[in-house]
């Protein structure tokens, strides 16, 4: 499936083109940025665009008014038509996000359609009072999810993140998504703690996303300890055998990983477990730019993490431009090594502040080594030719079929 080759590159429009905080009734045509940026995304190795919301919403876009049409503050139809149009030119597949566990108490839908508490009052999504939760068991919801998603899939969009999809009960989807009609439709969606693989099987969903791994990543590099890592990576490696997780070391909903991690050089040593193991994995908009970004618990506490993005690649500040060629040079070894989607991972070394991990497929492997000890690391012999890592650094070695060929890539 064309999802195993996938690359997204995570843009949230109304951040991303500084769109306005409430919505209006004017059309404000602002879905045309986008299109300054999609080469841009194609330079930098990625072959998906994952919008975040771009439906009819009151303010953050996961307070959905209507789902049938494009936000205001973005657009209309047109604009958004003519951005599809011009990511399949470029080989972009597009990705839309659907909120359809709640809506915004504007939502014009009938009573029947919502959650509600024993005393009649309308549920909500975890204490949110003006996002109201729609109720599953309801023959009208299900229809009306699945008739959005078909609604979006013929107008050329090639996939769906589900969000809050964790609150949804999973045979929900398995009832709403439309696989006859779009069996090539790429379908995952978010949850954050559980039995990931059981809710990938009761529900139909293609992939979830890979929290777990995500926390393991920076909380292992911040700590030392990178037994927790390998403990992620062999929970990881057992989700291969019920489906291929997406992975992420930066979103919309989290700090920025240049600012999660306490020591900035080890933000290579992220992006290169990112993209040497197995997953379909996704870059959020500024980090391939080293953007610093602290998530907050406030009203407004988004907004630091979804900033707004300049007209055109060319107006980004210089000081970026080294952690954008390395997720280049990463994202190329992905490339040409697509297998690792799919591959197996095997730690062959292990100690708190240094780690061997070999990702294989066939004849074909990957060996990274990771170190974030004070002093250079020597790796065992028994990991490969003895090798030398230097202080709160890493490096790379790929390995290929033919005899003697391989390549190394290092910071």
């Amino acid at each position: 499936m064309w999802a195993d080759h996938a690359i997204w590159w995570q843009v949230y429009p109304l951040g991303f083109t500084g769109a306005e905080k409430t919505a209006g009734t004017t059309v404000v045509h602002r879905l045309p940025q986008l299109e300054n940026w999609l080469d841009y995304a194609v330079e930098l190795g990625c072959s998906g665009l994952l919008l975040g919301p771009v439906f009819a919403a009151e303010t953050h876009g996961y307070d959905t008014i209507d789902h049938f049409r494009i936000d205001p503050r973005l657009g209309d139809d047109a604009d958004f038509d003519r951005l599809v149009a011009a990511a399949h030119d470029r080989g972009l597949r597009i990705a839309l996000d659907g909120v359809f566990n709640h809506v915004a108490r504007s939502f014009n839908g009938p009573d029947e359609w919502f959650r509600h508490r024993p005393d009649g009052s309308l549920d909500n999504f975890e204490g949110h009072d003006h996002l109201v939760a729609l109720d599953h068991s309801r023959p009208e919801v299900a229809q009306y999810v699945s008739e959005v998603l078909s609604h979006w899939l013929e107008r050329g969009v090639d996939g769906w993140r589900l969000d809050a999809a964790y609150a949804v009960p999973p045979e929900f989807w398995q009832a709403v998504l439309p696989r006859e009609r779009f069996p090539e439709a790429w379908f995952f969606g978010e949850v954050i703690h559980g039995d990931y693989a059981d809710y990938v099987t009761r529900s139909g969903l293609d992939s979830v996303t890979q929290y777990e791994l995500w926390k393991a990543i920076w909380s292992s590099l911040n700590d030392g300890n990178f037994f927790e890592l390998a403990y992620a990576l062999e929970r990881h490696d057992a989700l291969l055998d019920t489906f291929v997780p997406q992975t992420f070391v930066g979103n919309h909903d989290v700090t920025r990983i240049a600012t999660k991690l306490d020591d900035e050089r080890h933000l290579g040593h992220a992006l290169a477990i990112l993209f040497t193991v197995a997953g379909v994995p996704s870059v959020y908009y500024g980090d391939e730019q080293a953007f610093r970004g602290l998530k907050e618990d406030r009203l407004g506490g988004d907004d630091a993490i979804r900033p707004e993005f300049p007209a055109t690649p060319a107006e980004l500040a210089p000081h970026g431009r080294a952690t954008y060629e390395l997720h280049q040079e990463l994202i190329g070894v992905r490339r040409q090594h697509a297998w690792l989607t799919r591959s197996r991972t095997k730690v062959e070394h292990l100690t708190n502040r240094a780690i061997a991990l070999r990702s294989a497929s066939g004849d074909e492997s990957v060996l990274l080594l990771l170190s974030v000890s004070d002093e250079a690391y020597d790796f065992p012999v028994e990991v490969g030719d003895q090798l030398t890592v230097p202080a709160h650094s890493w490096r790379l070695l790929t390995e290929r079929v033919t005899p003697g060929e391989g390549a190394a890539l290092s910071q």
